[in-house]
Protein backbone atom coordinates (compact mmCIF):
# COMPACT_ATOMS: atom_id res chain seq x y z
CA UNK A 1 0.00 0.00 0.00
CA UNK A 2 2.51 2.65 0.67
CA UNK A 3 4.49 1.51 -2.56
CA UNK A 4 1.42 2.41 -4.57
CA UNK A 5 1.36 5.81 -2.61
CA UNK A 6 4.34 6.64 -3.06
CA UNK A 7 4.18 5.70 -6.99
CA UNK A 8 1.14 7.94 -6.88
CA UNK A 9 3.31 10.88 -5.62
CA UNK A 10 6.28 9.67 -8.71
CA UNK A 11 4.25 9.12 -11.41
CA UNK A 12 3.55 13.04 -12.30
CA UNK A 13 7.00 13.73 -12.68
CA UNK A 14 8.45 10.55 -14.72
CA UNK A 15 9.11 11.89 -17.32
CA UNK A 16 12.09 11.38 -20.42
CA UNK A 17 14.52 14.02 -21.45
CA UNK A 18 13.29 15.89 -24.95
CA UNK A 19 16.06 15.06 -27.42
CA UNK A 20 13.82 15.67 -30.22
CA UNK A 21 15.52 17.62 -32.98
CA UNK A 22 14.97 21.59 -33.56
CA UNK A 23 15.62 23.26 -37.24
CA UNK A 24 17.03 26.36 -35.72
CA UNK A 25 20.51 24.61 -34.32
CA UNK A 26 21.32 22.18 -31.90
CA UNK A 27 19.31 21.39 -28.97
CA UNK A 28 21.16 22.69 -25.85
CA UNK A 29 21.54 20.50 -22.32
CA UNK A 30 23.08 22.56 -19.69
CA UNK A 31 24.20 20.23 -16.73
CA UNK A 32 24.82 21.17 -13.03
CA UNK A 33 25.39 20.19 -9.76
CA UNK A 34 27.69 20.39 -6.58
CA UNK A 35 30.86 18.45 -7.06
CA UNK A 36 30.76 14.40 -6.73
CA UNK A 37 27.43 14.00 -7.85
CA UNK A 38 28.93 11.98 -10.93
CA UNK A 39 27.67 14.92 -13.37
CA UNK A 40 30.45 13.80 -16.33
CA UNK A 41 29.54 10.80 -15.95
CA UNK A 42 26.09 10.98 -15.93
CA UNK A 43 26.63 13.21 -19.66
CA UNK A 44 28.78 10.87 -21.46
CA UNK A 45 25.74 8.42 -20.32
CA UNK A 46 23.65 10.41 -21.82
CA UNK A 47 25.51 11.03 -24.27
CA UNK A 48 26.03 7.03 -25.49
CA UNK A 49 22.05 7.09 -25.10
CA UNK A 50 21.44 9.78 -27.38
CA UNK A 51 24.15 8.92 -30.09
CA UNK A 52 23.55 5.24 -30.04
CA UNK A 53 20.20 4.64 -29.33
CA UNK A 54 18.90 7.67 -30.79
CA UNK A 55 21.28 7.90 -33.71
CA UNK A 56 21.66 11.90 -32.81
CA UNK A 57 25.08 13.91 -33.44
CA UNK A 58 26.49 15.15 -30.17
CA UNK A 59 28.60 17.68 -29.33
CA UNK A 60 29.75 18.12 -25.71
CA UNK A 61 31.43 21.26 -24.24
CA UNK A 62 33.80 21.43 -21.55
CA UNK A 63 32.50 23.70 -19.48
CA UNK A 64 34.23 22.61 -16.53
CA UNK A 65 37.44 23.96 -16.57
CA UNK A 66 38.25 23.93 -12.89
CA UNK A 67 39.08 20.82 -12.92
CA UNK A 68 41.68 19.27 -15.26
CA UNK A 69 40.24 15.77 -14.09
CA UNK A 70 36.70 16.85 -15.43
CA UNK A 71 38.48 18.01 -19.01
CA UNK A 72 40.28 14.05 -19.01
CA UNK A 73 37.08 12.40 -17.97
CA UNK A 74 34.79 14.30 -20.87
CA UNK A 75 37.70 13.76 -23.55
CA UNK A 76 37.44 10.06 -22.14
CA UNK A 77 33.72 9.43 -22.84
CA UNK A 78 33.41 11.55 -25.77
CA UNK A 79 36.12 8.89 -27.45
CA UNK A 80 34.32 5.91 -25.83
CA UNK A 81 30.70 7.44 -27.58
CA UNK A 82 32.53 8.83 -30.68
CA UNK A 83 31.73 12.53 -30.50
CA UNK A 84 33.63 15.48 -30.58
CA UNK A 85 34.38 18.13 -27.59
CA UNK A 86 35.23 21.36 -27.67
CA UNK A 87 37.72 22.28 -24.84
CA UNK A 88 39.85 25.02 -24.18
CA UNK A 89 42.67 25.07 -21.24
CA UNK A 90 42.48 24.50 -17.46
CA UNK A 91 41.07 28.26 -16.21
CA UNK A 92 39.51 29.36 -19.48
CA UNK A 93 36.08 31.09 -19.16
CA UNK A 94 33.60 28.92 -18.83
CA UNK A 95 30.92 30.69 -20.60
CA UNK A 96 33.40 31.31 -23.37
CA UNK A 97 33.88 27.65 -24.14
CA UNK A 98 29.59 27.11 -24.29
CA UNK A 99 29.46 30.19 -26.62
CA UNK A 100 31.75 28.92 -28.96
CA UNK A 101 30.35 24.97 -28.63
CA UNK A 102 27.47 25.95 -29.98
CA UNK A 103 28.99 27.71 -32.90
CA UNK A 104 31.21 24.68 -33.52
CA UNK A 105 27.81 21.99 -32.96
CA UNK A 106 25.52 24.37 -35.45
CA UNK A 107 28.47 24.12 -37.80
CA UNK A 108 28.92 20.36 -37.81
CA UNK A 109 24.97 20.20 -38.18
CA UNK A 110 24.80 18.34 -34.45
CA UNK A 111 21.47 17.60 -33.07
CA UNK A 112 22.51 17.64 -29.55
CA UNK A 113 25.14 20.49 -27.68
CA UNK A 114 25.68 18.67 -24.01
CA UNK A 115 27.90 21.42 -21.63
CA UNK A 116 29.57 20.23 -18.38
CA UNK A 117 29.94 22.85 -15.64
CA UNK A 118 31.79 22.85 -13.14
CA UNK A 119 30.68 21.04 -9.87
CA UNK A 120 29.95 24.43 -7.82
CA UNK A 121 29.50 24.37 -4.12
CA UNK A 122 25.15 26.26 -3.95
CA UNK A 123 26.52 28.42 -1.45
CA UNK A 124 29.59 29.53 -3.54
CA UNK A 125 28.50 32.61 -5.29
CA UNK A 126 31.33 33.61 -7.78
CA UNK A 127 30.55 30.16 -8.77
CA UNK A 128 27.04 30.41 -9.27
CA UNK A 129 27.76 33.97 -11.10
CA UNK A 130 29.80 31.72 -13.31
CA UNK A 131 26.55 29.51 -13.88
CA UNK A 132 24.57 32.68 -14.45
CA UNK A 133 27.36 34.01 -17.41
CA UNK A 134 27.04 30.49 -19.18
CA UNK A 135 23.04 30.94 -19.39
CA UNK A 136 23.38 34.64 -20.28
CA UNK A 137 25.98 34.53 -23.37
CA UNK A 138 24.20 31.51 -24.68
CA UNK A 139 21.05 33.56 -25.02
CA UNK A 140 23.22 35.77 -27.26
CA UNK A 141 22.55 32.97 -30.03
CA UNK A 142 18.83 32.51 -29.06
CA UNK A 143 16.79 33.69 -25.97
CA UNK A 144 15.13 29.86 -26.06
CA UNK A 145 18.90 28.40 -24.81
CA UNK A 146 19.48 26.61 -23.23
CA UNK A 147 16.74 24.32 -23.83
CA UNK A 148 16.82 21.94 -21.01
CA UNK A 149 18.74 22.59 -17.95
CA UNK A 150 19.36 19.36 -15.90
CA UNK A 151 20.40 19.72 -11.97
CA UNK A 152 22.15 15.82 -11.04
CA UNK A 153 21.94 14.91 -7.34
CA UNK A 154 23.28 12.44 -5.44
CA UNK A 155 20.94 10.01 -3.88
CA UNK A 156 22.85 9.59 -1.15
CA UNK A 157 22.38 13.60 -0.23
CA UNK A 158 19.49 13.43 1.93
CA UNK A 159 17.76 16.62 2.92
CA UNK A 160 20.30 18.49 1.16
CA UNK A 161 19.25 17.81 -1.67
CA UNK A 162 16.58 20.51 -1.08
CA UNK A 163 18.64 23.16 -0.56
CA UNK A 164 20.95 22.02 -3.82
CA UNK A 165 17.71 22.60 -5.95
CA UNK A 166 16.44 25.64 -4.73
CA UNK A 167 19.77 27.46 -4.76
CA UNK A 168 20.31 26.25 -8.88
CA UNK A 169 16.71 27.30 -9.05
CA UNK A 170 17.63 30.61 -8.59
CA UNK A 171 20.37 30.99 -11.26
CA UNK A 172 18.89 28.73 -13.46
CA UNK A 173 15.80 27.62 -14.43
CA UNK A 174 15.94 24.07 -13.44
CA UNK A 175 14.22 21.89 -16.13
CA UNK A 176 14.80 18.02 -14.67
CA UNK A 177 16.63 16.08 -13.05
CA UNK A 178 18.98 13.04 -12.60
CA UNK A 179 19.69 11.07 -9.75
CA UNK A 180 22.79 8.94 -9.40
CA UNK A 181 24.52 6.42 -7.20
CA UNK A 182 21.27 4.49 -6.75
CA UNK A 183 23.53 1.13 -6.60
CA UNK A 184 24.98 1.51 -3.19
CA UNK A 185 23.23 1.45 -0.21
CA UNK A 186 20.70 4.29 -0.90
CA UNK A 187 17.67 3.89 -1.56
CA UNK A 188 17.27 7.80 -2.62
CA UNK A 189 14.03 8.13 -0.54
CA UNK A 190 14.71 11.96 -0.92
CA UNK A 191 13.49 11.44 -4.52
CA UNK A 192 9.93 10.94 -2.88
CA UNK A 193 10.36 14.89 -1.39
CA UNK A 194 11.46 16.19 -4.03
CA UNK A 195 9.04 15.18 -6.69
CA UNK A 196 5.97 16.48 -4.14
CA UNK A 197 7.80 19.53 -3.21
CA UNK A 198 8.87 20.76 -6.61
CA UNK A 199 7.21 18.70 -9.52
CA UNK A 200 10.29 18.86 -11.54
CA UNK A 201 10.68 15.96 -13.96
CA UNK A 202 13.27 13.18 -13.03
CA UNK A 203 14.89 12.07 -16.39
CA UNK A 204 16.58 9.56 -15.34
CA UNK A 205 18.57 7.61 -12.74
CA UNK A 206 22.25 6.35 -12.56
CA UNK A 207 22.34 2.74 -11.08
CA UNK A 208 26.17 1.92 -11.69
CA UNK A 209 29.35 2.88 -13.67
CA UNK A 210 29.32 1.40 -16.63
CA UNK A 211 28.17 3.04 -19.85
CA UNK A 212 24.29 1.69 -20.18
CA UNK A 213 23.47 2.20 -16.62
CA UNK A 214 21.43 5.36 -16.75
CA UNK A 215 17.94 4.37 -16.90
CA UNK A 216 14.41 5.81 -17.42
CA UNK A 217 12.91 6.77 -14.18
CA UNK A 218 10.27 3.93 -13.97
CA UNK A 219 7.95 5.51 -10.24
CA UNK A 220 6.58 1.72 -10.00
CA UNK A 221 10.09 0.36 -9.76
CA UNK A 222 11.66 3.01 -7.56
CA UNK A 223 8.62 2.62 -4.99
CA UNK A 224 9.11 -0.98 -4.82
CA UNK A 225 12.32 -0.92 -4.31
CA UNK A 226 12.05 1.83 -1.51
CA UNK A 227 9.88 0.14 0.52
CA UNK A 228 11.98 -3.26 -0.15
CA UNK A 229 9.35 -5.30 -2.43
Amino acid sequence: ALADKIADILRPVAKPLDTSSLESGPRVILVCGVNGVGKTTTIGKLAHQIHVEEGKKIVMAAGDTFRAAALEQLQIWADRVGCSLVKKELGSDAAAVAYETYVQAKEEGADILLIDTAGRLHNKTNLMDELEKIIRVLKKHDETIPHSTLLVLDSTTGQNAHSQLESFKEIANITGLIVTKLDGSAKGGVVVSLADAFKLPIHAVGVGEEIEDLQPFDPDEFAKSLVGL
